[in-house]
């Protein structure tokens, strides 16, 4: 049996991840290695760890490398205690493939620690352009790496052309439409019961419509990231609907967007606004199905967001290149601009889907790729 590695990060890599898990664990050929850590093991980001568990899943090892401090200091010297890490894990598990996935800072840490162990790796989601320094260390995994799974065709392309040989490079689509096509994502009255137990903030009926908010920091844009979120929370106080509001994510700049929402929550009552540091992606799938629009700087926004032909306002540069729907507006962080937007995508409503980042079935794929490529240590450039 060939044994696979799949670290765990942050909910948004778990969410991608999960179906491959499965498709891993199902596969009789090959064998699972979890390993956990980081984000993931954080409440503030949203501890995923059940009594040593992951969706029933053995985790074999969980790590910590992450310093509390969200700047581009503790997040350089987290991938410096990352690197470290990983690689006692991966000397440990002894694994035969370790999988990477798209951008996190982490990431390179990963791909660094396998590589100068000499254990093959894979990497999903390469090939992609995106704003922020989460684009050089996607191509940098995408270098380090030995197998390719990118979600569209132009970004298989860019693989190629990267000088990857063709033959290591299959795009399979985004994970993450797996687990939204084999749930009831039309069912939201479910998840709104459960929601009124969870987060903080007002109790918010959801019958009638709401806003979906997802916003991150822009790591090369440090020091703007309080003002950037400020903007934002101007524009959806001043449109008053119902709204659900997910933290951001641990990257550098994560600080200032903290701040920025503690603020105003200790200054205003909240009669609109449910706040969530994380939520299980089979309900973020049917929150995100059923939004009036989904606003902020989340690839969810481009990836999932067009799959279901979601409205969406995509404010800033974070995503700046990544392919895009038509459900896609993008203004700069500005109230005025964001609130407009806001208006004319409910005024536009539903988008037709599309399927440019996959059909919904990419783990079975890569579970399959995973049992069967002839792996070769030896890299080299091929143009």
């Amino acid at each position: 049996m060939r044994s696979i590695c799949i670290p765990i990060t942050s909910r948004g890599n778990y969410g991608k991840f999960k179906p491959i898990i499965q498709a891993v664990s199902d596969n009789p050929e090959l064998e699972l290695q979890l390993v956990v850590g980081g984000g993931a093991l954080l409440h503030k980001y949203g501890d995923f760890i059940d009594d040593g568990t992951l969706d029933g899943h053995e985790v074999d090892l969980q790590i910590h490398f992450l310093l509390e401090g969200e700047n581009p200091i503790t997040m350089a010297k987290s991938t410096g205690i990352a690197l470290s890490e990983f690689t006692t894990a991966f000397e440990t598990l002894e694994p035969d493939v370790v999988l990477a996935i798209a951008d996190r800072f982490e990431e390179i840490a990963i791909a660094t620690a396998a590589a100068f162990q000499n254990i093959p790796l894979a990497h999903i989601e390469g090939g992609e352009i995106s704003g922020s320094v989460d684009e050089s260390i996607r191509h940098a995994v995408t270098k380090m790496s030995h197998l390719h799974f990118p979600a569209t065709e132009t970004a298989a392309e860019r693989v190629r052309k990267l000088g990857e040989p063709s033959e290591a490079v299959y795009n399979v689509g985004t994970p993450s439409l797996d687990v939204m096509e084999r749930i009831d994502v039309e069912d939201l009255e479910s998840v709104a019961d459960d929601l009124n137990d969870k987060g903080v903030g007002a109790d918010i009926d959801l019958s009638d419509g709401y806003l979906l908010v997802v916003q991150h920091p822009v790591t090369t844009e440090y020091e703007s990231n309080r003002q950037y979120i400020e903007e934002t929370i101007e524009a959806i106080s001043d449109l008053a609907l119902p709204t659900i509001w997910l933290w951001p994510n641990m990257d550098a700049g994560s600080d200032g967007v903290s701040k920025g929402i503690r603020v105003y929550r200790e200054q205003n009552e909240q009669d609109h606004i449910r706040w969530f540091t994380s939520l299980p992606i089979e309900q973020y799938a049917t929150l995100l199905y059923n939004a009036t629009c989904i606003v902020g700087n989340s690839s969810s926004g481009i990836r999932e967001a067009s799959y279901f032909g979601v409205p969406c306002v995509n404010i800033g540069n974070r995503q700046a290149g990544r392919e895009r729907g038509e459900n896609v507006v993008d203004v700069p962080h500005q109230a005025a601009a964001i609130k407009t937007g806001i208006v004319d995508q409910i005024e536009h409503g539903q988008y037709e889907p599309t399927t440019i980042y996959g059909d919904g079935n990419a783990g079975e794929q890569i579970a399959t790729v995973l049992s069967e490529f002839d792996f070769d240590i030896q890299k080299q450039l091929t143009l």
